[in-house]
Formats: C-alpha cells, sequence, structure tokens
C-alpha cells in the first residue's frame, strides 16, 4: 500500500510538473543555439541559463498560450555562428527568422524535428552545403527563405509533398540539376524564385500547370527546351531571360523550337509526367535509446500487460485527485482575476476572426510599472500629459461602435478588426482593434511607438483622434476620424458603369496629396522624428469626401510584432509595391517608400492595380493610349501625363540611388503649378 502512494504521488507530481519540465528542455536547447549562434555572445545577452524563455528578457523569443517557445525572430542582428542541431529541442517553433545575418555552415538535418514550423527565413547568409531532403517532413510549412546563400546540389524531389507551401525562395546560390516535376503538385504555390542559380534541363510541364502559381522566375540559369505554353498566363510574372536553351512559341524574345529542343538526352528532362519518390512520413519518431526498443520477449509483454493493469489503476486515482486540484487553482485564480462585466455583450466571435492566423505571441505579458494592457485610466509615468488628450475609456469605445457590433464592421485582417463608430459628439470614427498579442511585447517600445503615432499631423495623414488599452479585453484600440470614400483601391480596375472613374483633375490633385504626407512623414521635425511609412499601397491611400487622399497606418508598424510586420511585407510584395534592394538589405529606407510611391503614380495614371512592364515601357516612349485609364476616353492634358509618367518612372527606378526624395518630388510638382 506504501509502494502504491508513493506511486501516486509521484504521478501527480510529474503530471503538476510537466510545463516546467518542458520548459527546462527548451531552455538547454536555447542555450546550445546561443552558442552555436553567437559564439563570441556579443549579441545575445539576455540569453540566460537562468533566465525564463517566456518571461519576456529573451530577446527575440516569443512564446504560445502553453508556455511552449512558438517564435525565434533574430533577423539582422549581426549573428556570425551556425545554426545549430539542438533547434530540434524548440519543437512547437511556427517561425523561425534568423535572415540578414552572417551565419555559415550547413542547415542541420534535425531542423525537419520542427514539424509545427510555417515559417523558415533563412536568407541572405552564408550558408553552405545541400538543402536537407527532410525538411520534406515539414508538414505546416508555408514560406521556405533559402535565398542568397551559397548553397549546392539539388532540390530535393521530396519538396512537392510540402503542401502547405506558398513561396519558395532559393534564388542566387549555386545550386543545380534539373526543376523537379514534383513542384508541380504544389497546389498552394504562389511563388518560385530560383533565379541565378545553375538548373539545367527543362521547366516541367505541371509546375506550369500549378493552380495558384503567380510568379515563376528561373532566369540566369542554364535551362533548355521547349517552355510549357501555359506558362504564358503568368505574364510578367514568368521570368526566363538569360536562358539561352530555352525555345518556344508566345514568348516574344524566345526563338522559336526545333524537333532537337525537344529532347535533350545528356541531360535530365523532367519536362512531363515526373518519376516521383514515395514522401517521408511527416511524422517524427523519437530514437530509441540504448536496448530498450530492441529487447522484447514474451515474458517482457507479460509483465507489461500486469505493470499496465496497476499503472491504469493507480492512474485513475491520480486523475481524481487531480481534477479537483485544478479545479480548485482554477477557481482560486478565477477569482483573483481582472473582471469584466456579464452584462456586456461579448467579443470574442468577433475577435476570432483575426487572431486565428495572428501572431504566436499569446503568452507574453508587460513588466510590472506602466501596462499598456492595463485599464484604460491607468497611465503613469511621464508620458501622462503627453496622453491625456488622446485617452479613450473603454465605455466611450463601446458605446461608439455598439459594442463591436458586426453591423459596424469595416474591414479584418490577420492581426485586427477595424470597426465604424459615432462619439457622443457626434463625429464618425474608426476603430481599430489590435489583439495584444499582435502588439509589442517591450513596455517602453511600445510606449515609444504610441508616442510618434501621436505627434502625426498633417492634412494628408488620417488623423488619430485616441487609443485605449485593455487588459480585459486583451486589445488595443486605436481611434482615427472616418474617412467616408474607402481607399484608392476602389478607384482601380473599374469597369465603365460598374463603379465611379476618377476624373483627370482628380488624379493629378490625388498624386499632389500622397507626395505631401510621404514627405512630411520623411522630414525631420522638433517634435516629430523621420518616419518611414513601410506598407505604401493603394489600399493604405483613403479618400474623404472632397477627394483629399490621406495616409492611413502612418507609424502602425512602431506598434506591432516583427511577425506581424512580415506578414504585411509579403503582402506588399505581391502586389509590386516592395522595392527591390530589400531582398538584398533587408532594411527600410525613405527610398523603400518613394519606390511604392512610383507604383502608385502608375496605379493612378492607368486605372490599373497590375503595373506591367508593358505599362512601363508604354511611359517611357510616352505613348499615352497604352498607359492612360481608358475609362478617361482620353479627356486628360498630355503635358500633365507626361510629368507624372517622367515622376513615376524614377520614383521606381531599380536602383534606391537614382530615386528622387518626396521633398523634390513635391518641389517637382510645384515648380509645375501652372500645369498640374
Amino acid at each position: 500500500m506504501g509502494f502504491s502512494v508513493l506511486v501516486l504521488f509521484s504521478f501527480l507530481f510529474f503530471l503538476l510538473n510537466s510545463t516546467c519540465v518542458c520548459g527546462n528542455e527548451e531552455l538547454k536547447a536555447l542555450m546550445d543555439i546561443k552558442a552555436s549562434l553567437d559564439p563570441e555572445s556579443h549579441y545575445l545577452h539576455s540569453w540566460t541559463n537562468n533566465g525564463n524563455p517566456c518571461g519576456g528578457s529573451f530577446e527575440g523569443v516569443a512564446c504560445n498560450e502553453k508556455g511552449q517557445v512558438a517564435n525565434v525572430s533574430l533577423q539582422g542582428k549581426g549573428l556570425s555562428g551556425k545554426l545549430s542541431p539542438a533547434i530540434a529541442g524548440l519543437e512547437h517553433l511556427t517561425g523561425l527568422y534568423l535572415h540578414y545575418n552572417s551565419l555559415y555552415g550547413e542547415i542541420p538535418r534535425e531542423i525537419a524535428n520542427l514539424t509545427e514550423l510555417s515559417d523558415l527565413y533563412l536568407n541572405v547568409n552564408h550558408l553552405s552545403g545541400e538543402i536537407p531532403p527532410e525538411i520534406s517532413s515539414m508538414e505546416n510549412l508555408q514560406v521556405l527563405q533559402l535565398c542568397c546563400n551559397q548553397l549546392t546540389g539539388s532540390i530535393p524531389t521530396r519538396l512537392g509533398a510540402l503542401k502547405k507551401l506558398s513561396v519558395v525562395a532559393l534564388q542566387s546560390n549555386q545550386l543545380t540539376g534539373a526543376i523537379p516535376a514534383s513542384l508541380g503538385d504544389l497546389g498552394m504555390l504562389v511563388r518560385l524564385d530560383l533565379s541565378s542559380n545553375h538548373f539545367f534541363g527543362s521547366i516541367p510541364t505541371s509546375l506550369a500547370d500549378a493552380p495558384s502559381l503567380k510568379v515563376l522566375d528561373v532566369h540566369n540559369n542554364s535551362l533548355s527546351g521547349n517552355v510549357p505554353p501555359a506558362l504564358k498566363r503568368l505574364d510578367d510574372g514568368f521570368l526566363y531571360e538569360q536562358n539561352l536553351g530555352l525555345c518556344g512559341v508566345e514568348f516574344s524574345s524566345l526563338k522559336t523550337c526545333n524537333a532537337s529542343d525537344h529532347v535533350n538526352p545528356s541531360r535530365p528532362e523532367p519536362y512531363g509526367a515526373p518519376t516521383r519518390d514515395i514522401p517521408e512520413t511527416a511524422n517524427v519518431k523519437l530514437p530509441c535509446n540504448g536496448t530498450r526498443c530492441l529487447n522484447s520477449s514474451k515474458s517482457t509483454q507479460a509483465t507489461s500487460v500486469t505493470v499496465g493493469i496497476f499503472v491504469s489503476v493507480i492512474a485513475m486515482s491520480a486523475i481524481g485527485v487531480l481534477t479537483f486540484i485544478l479545479y480548485r487553482r482554477r477557481k482560486q485564480k478565477l477569482g483573483n482575476s481582472f473582471h469584466i462585466s456579464d452584462s456586456r455583450p461579448s467579443t470574442d466571435e468577433a475577435k476570432g476572426v483575426y487572431r486565428k492566423n495572428g501572431s504566436p505571441l499569446v503568452s507574453l505579458e508587460y513588466s510590472s510599472g506602466w501596462d499598456p494592457l492595463a485599464d484604460c485610466r491607468n497611465f503613469n509615468g511621464g508620458s501622462q500629459d503627453i496622453f491625456q488628450s488622446f485617452r479613450f475609456n473603454l465605455e466611450e469605445v463601446e458605446s461608439a461602435t455598439q459594442y463591436f457590433s458586426e453591423l459596424n464592421l469595416l474591414g479584418k485582417s490577420n492581426f485586427s478588426a477595424t470597426y465604424k463608430g459615432v462619439l457622443r459628439d457626434g463625429s464618425v470614427v474608426a476603430v481599430k482593434s489590435i489583439s495584444k498579442t499582435s502588439c509589442k511585447s517591450d513596455e517602453s517600445e511600445f510606449l515609444k511607438g504610441l508616442n510618434i503615432l501621436t505627434l502625426l499631423r498633417h492634412d494628408n495623414l488620417v488623423r488619430l483622434r485616441g487609443f485605449c488599452c485593455s487588459r480585459g479585453r486583451g486589445e488595443c484600440f486605436l481611434i482615427y476620424d472616418f474617412v467616408s470614400n474607402g481607399n484608392l483601391s476602389r478607384f482601380l480596375d473599374v469597369k465603365e458603369g460598374d463603379g465611379e472613374v476618377l476624373e483627370w483633375s482628380t488624379r493629378v490633385s490625388i498624386v499632389k496629396g500622397i507626395a505631401k504626407g510621404m514627405a512630411y512623414l520623411h522630414a525631420y521635425k522638433a517634435n516629430k522624428p523621420i518616419l518611414v511609412h513601410q506598407n505604401i499601397s493603394a489600399d493604405k491611400v483613403l479618400i474623404d469626401q472632397r477627394y483629399n487622399p490621406l495616409l492611413a497606418d502612418s507609424g502602425l508598424h512602431k506598434l506591432l510584432t516583427n511577425d506581424i510586420v512580415f506578414s504585411a511585407l509579403k503582402a506588399s510584395a505581391a502586389k509590386g509595391y516592395l522595392a527591390p534592394e530589400y531582398t538584398t538589405t533587408g532594411r527600410f529606407a525613405e527610398t523603400s517608400d518613394v519606390f511604392a510611391f512610383g507604383v502608385l503614380v502608375f496605379q493612378i495614371l492607368s486605372g490599373k492595380q497590375k503595373i506591367t512592364s508593358s505599362i512601363r515601357l508604354a511611359a517611357e516612349s510616352l505613348r499615352f493610349q497604352e498607359f492612360i485609364d481608358p475609362n478617361l476616353h482620353g479627356r486628360f492634358f498630355e503635358y500633365e501625363a507626361a510629368k507624372l509618367a517622367k515622376i513615376a518612372l524614377l520614383c521606381s527606378h531599380e536602383s534606391p540611388f537614382e530615386r528622387p526624395s518626396m521633398e523634390a518630388i513635391v518641389q517637382e510638382l510645384g515648380n509645375c503649378s501652372s500645369c498640374l
């Protein structure tokens, strides 16, 4: 009996402390990773043996709601070591961001143990060796960024087993071999960049038929053979230059194929039906220790049955005791927690929509002192006077939005929801609700970002009326002026008779207004630092009732976590707003915003969302009928169109050094006030 009681309490102790054991294993893994990534300990001082990875003190580390490490964000930190095989110990990792460092060595095969990983960013380092074929077992992988390294070998054929892959970036390496036809099995693949490598053979037909593919970049390789005609559907999304052996019909810059171009017996030809390897299972089995897995016999099995019955009885008793203990603990915890009145409708349903794909940083809590997620009235410290006129209380926000009624919902993203509201003074506002898990965890950084938002005042920026952060609801609310005409996107790709077509003078006015707003952001003022918007797009240009353009979300990235900012960059890149130098520098500057402005000007002139190379060529040659919105029916001034086309071309120049500043653009538009 004494032995049974001992087993019972041992079992209970194990259950109640299992999280702690898990945490210790992850701490050990992190310290091994630190020793390898930062051998001289120059950058990761906050990673200590006696620290808590989920306590907010480990730089770049964030945890999920279960207290497990879910995100490591160390991009651009100057790290110059290797990626340790100990990374396999972080089994619950969903995001690994180590890009823009100086890491060297091979990608450890043990990385395949991260079966929950969705984003793998190892680009712009000095990594060498082959791409581990074991990656094919990472069944949740969505983004594979390995570009700008020194990787060799071929693309693993089994990569085609990763059904959730949407972005594969392998450009600027030393990869060789044929393009695997199995990549055509990736039904969610949107972007595949294999440029500037040594690939040979032909382009697989199966890849050309990939249903979601929007961009295929294979330029600067040694590819040959007939280009699948299905790739014509990608238009400018198919880049194939500097492959002298390629041929095909309907591709203007390719030679016409002859009989010998269809088959090249001296090289692998994945063109057509592939010979597929059977992919390995995605389930990762733990290795056996010693002879534990090898020694089995009938006597052992019989003993196991006896022990199993005994353990089952003990476990049933333990579960009863454990349930009671956990009930008591939960009751005490609920009794001491922040109370929310049951009389108010819940907003969980609305919040759930944008939290599903939100940041994994769900367990981070702000340190003691000023808590941006505390009750809205509790603002302490030196910033109180600055924030005094911007503070709203929760009751005001709830009342304005009719308790976040679905009828007032304006839009959702993966981290926020925006509601229309009416304040007590009758003014109409837009209330942006941001999950606390999407906000910066560092209290001082969040406060600094919030302070910047309160300083922004310009006729071409959406005005921030105030804010409110609620610990009880786990959200921060930003209250802006409501802008009645929606965003610029609704005026693009308008079919005649189905939407509003902007007049020429209105378009010119919108260009000037956007330029002034951006110039203000880029200028240093006595009470405002230089600010790069980072996410300029047609969606971020709101149009008021007088058709005045207002930039939205200026400075918002100062409040958000890295992974949320990265997700916004993916969308920006997909729409063509991301400056090309970002892939090599990983940093934003004023010139990055200028590039996006150039794209916006082209969109306003052409009335189209997608800016193709043909539109740019027409603008260079001033073939107005080919780049001016046909909905205008010629009602525009050619000298104005020529001026704006020149500005658009300069701003979207491939080299950032050739782009003018926003101040110079405003002056240029002002100097031509007689014609603009």
